[in-house]
């Protein structure tokens, strides 16, 4: 790798270093963690740096050697796990279900957007880009970014109230009992009495 590549890669992670933290802390919980996923993907990326061609797609290419890296350290983990015959008691257990209905129920919602509220939804919330980074990456003025972001998460909100609406009204109404019932119930106070 020739000196000019080494300085032009030394810049990209000065100037992307935050961002791509950002990334790395989504995938794993913990900072540490992420701050060393960053750094593994860096070090991999160093040694292939001459062969991304198009530079601005330097991010992508992290992001995919982190979510890699990541993959590689999920299958190689030490799992930490002691059979034992007896459950405690007070053992509780979070499936996460709740957590993947929540996502599942946004990336849908997010299909109701136009492209360009979507990408401006998901670089300043998913990607927690600055107004002005997002009309940089988008090519567009802040103004717009701020317009655009605005409309779009007003579509997001009528959009989860109409869904809530619809499945309130899916969930049959308590039935007024019929005279027969009345005729039932009396019988049976009747009866206890």
């Amino acid at each position: 790798m020739a000196h000019g590549e080494v300085l032009d890669f030394e810049e990209y992670v000065r100037t992307r270093q935050d961002a791509l933290l950002r990334s790395a802390r989504r995938l794993v919980p913990d900072p540490v963690d992420a701050q060393d996923l960053l750094q593994t993907a860096l070090v991999r990326t160093y040694g292939r740096w001459d062969g991304i061609a198009d530079k601005s797609l330097a991010d992508a290419y992290l992001r995919r050697v982190m979510i890699n890296t990541r993959t590689e350290w999920w299958r190689a983990r030490k799992l930490e796990e002691v059979p034992t015959e007896v459950l405690p008691d007070d053992a509780s257990f979070d499936d996460g279900t709740e957590q993947h209905a929540d996502r599942a129920l946004l990336m849908d919602i997010l299909k109701v957007l136009a492209p360009k509220q979507r990408s401006v939804v998901v670089l300043r919330h998913w990607e927690q880009m600055s107004t002005e980074e997002t009309a940089a990456a988008l090519g567009m003025s802040t103004g717009t970014v701020k317009s655009t972001l605005h409309r779009a998460l007003a579509r997001l909100r009528q959009e989860l109230e109409n869904r809530s609406a619809e499945s309130e009204a899916r969930v049959p109404a308590p039935r007024a009992p019929e005279r027969s019932d009345r005729r039932y119930e009396r019988g049976q106070e009747r009866c206890a009495a």
